[in-house]
């Protein structure tokens, strides 16, 4: 299997089992990985429900605490990479990204793309059931970290986006700093700056209509503050992964005598 899609969850019970399965009645098949933050509604519980009907291609990892979006899907990605997955995938839970958008996304990756951003602020994308407040923040915002990180990025807070392996095997996701709304700008952000190319696919976003916004001006106002972080430590510091080389096996004793060299 090649492809897998990264889940968070807190308090979904009214959405996970209707977001899973619709994942896997995509005509490309998917993996599913859940990561539940310790939802007080056990969210958890209904996807181990769903387990003994997908026991191979539906996982689930539990947290305890509400840790934040950022590190849930930090801890997805590592998941998925030692696990050999090609393609990787994030989206909400909430039915505000369309599951059947995720082929696309994918085969946005298989033609070329490093990163695959379903995007709402590109021709053919659109947002159905925000109120005007919501709009005003998220094209703000995007505008905003387009000025100041030059990301040639339209729609860069999206979270819906699939990675290709060697993004996320490049990126050293320790140095991501954020966890709420600016984590999404950091890790692309982080792809750019490594020189990997981005391709932004229109979408639908629809607000969800089940369970509640986890969106908050704490959440707002670390991606205000972050964009301005992301692009000072940028000049300081490197996304790229520290390759340590192996440490050398030590010489046989016989070889250390030996006059005799060996071909190989």
């Amino acid at each position: 299997m090649q492809n897998i899609v990264i889940i968070p969850t807190y308090n979904e019970r009214e959405n996970v089992e209707s977001i899973i399965r619709a994942v896997f009645a995509q005509r490309q098949p998917f993996h599913v990985l859940v990561i539940d933050d310790g939802s007080p509604d056990d969210t958890a519980g209904i996807v181990r429900q769903l387990q003994t009907e997908y026991p191979e291609r539906l996982f689930l990892e539990e947290r305890k605490g509400k840790l934040g979006l950022g590190t849930a899907y930090i801890h997805g990605f590592r998941w998925a990479l030692a696990r050999g997955y090609a393609f990787i995938c994030e989206m909400d839970a909430d039915f505000s990204h369309n599951p059947a958008d995720l082929e696309r996304l994918v085969l946005a990756c298989q033609n070329g793309a490093d990163v695959a951003v379903g995007s709402r602020y590109v021709k053919g994308g659109n947002i159905e059931n925000w109120p005007l407040d919501r709009h005003i923040f998220s094209r703000g915002g995007s505008l905003y970290t387009r000025l100041i990180t030059w990301i040639p990025v339209k729609d860069s807070t999206a979270g819906f986006v699939c990675y290709t392996r060697k993004v996320l095997e490049t990126i050293n996701l320790s140095a991501i700093r954020f966890v709420g709304y600016a984590f999404q700008i950091e890790m692309k952000f982080a792809a750019w700056k490594l020189g990997f190319s981005i391709v932004e696919v229109p979408i639908t976003f629809i607000d969800r209509r089940l369970g509640h916004s986890k969106m908050n001006k704490g959440i707002i106002t670390e991606g205000v503050i972050g964009v301005l972080k992301i692009q000072w430590n940028s000049m300081f510091r490197n996304y790229r992964r520290r390759v340590t080389s192996p440490t050398p096996a030590p010489p046989r004793p016989d070889a250390l005598f030996s006059d005799t060299v060996v071909a190989k």
